[in-house]
């Protein structure tokens, strides 16, 4: 950690033609910094070699001698170095995006008993669903998923210029950001003083 900080990865899970994502991970993006405690990173899945063919090997017992492609090492050295996640998804059809779950599926070791949190947005539900699926699988990987979330339901209304009309929102985003700070500080003397036995 430098000067403290946590290492915070922003997710865009969406690499959909005419996405919102990015408008999202700028916001919150822009909030985890203001917050202080995080150096912040956005990765964006659309521009990262994420095939959705996986090798016959589990990367939980592959380790460092995972066979991914050389497009991936970006995402995976961000994975690595990270000391917590927001994951900024959209939902569809009920659920999250193909190349978020590629994302996911690719690495084991890099979420590991590290804290994640979820800013979604959609229709009426806001995305909710897709965060209900996230929690399950992320919590299968031995992360620590936040509770306190984000969601913007109706987004193409609910946002302009780049950011949300709710002036609420900016509230909840420091709510979340508190929470994911203290679990980020909390795991990561817990990840320095003892292996996680996984």
């Amino acid at each position: 950690m430098e000067n403290d900080k946590h290492k915070l990865v922003v997710i865009v899970g969406s690499v959909r033609e005419g996405r919102f994502g990015p408008v999202v991970a700028s916001w919150v993006a822009e909030q985890a910094a203001a917050h202080g405690g995080f150096e912040v990173e956005v990765v964006d899945l659309a521009g990262i070699d994420v095939p959705l063919s996986l090798p016959a090997v589990s990367p939980k017992y592959a380790g460092d001698d995972y066979p991914r492609p050389a497009g991936m090492e970006s995402l995976t050295s961000a994975l690595e170095a990270a000391d917590a996640f927001i994951v900024v998804t959209p939902e569809y059809n009920h659920s999250y995006p193909a190349s978020l779950k590629a994302a996911i599926d690719w690495h084991f070791t890099q979420w590991t008993a590290k804290p994640v949190a979820f800013v979604s947005y959609g229709g009426a539900a806001g995305g909710r669903h897709a965060v209900l699926h996230l929690e399950n699988v992320l919590t299968e990987l031995h992360a620590v998923t936040i509770r306190d979330g984000l969601a913007f339901p109706n987004y193409f209304t609910a946002w302009q210029d780049g950011r949300p009309l709710d002036p609420e929102a900016a509230g909840y985003a420091k709510t979340l950001l508190e929470q994911l700070s203290w679990w980020a500080a909390a795991l990561h003397t817990a990840r320095e003083t003892a292996p996680y036995p996984a």
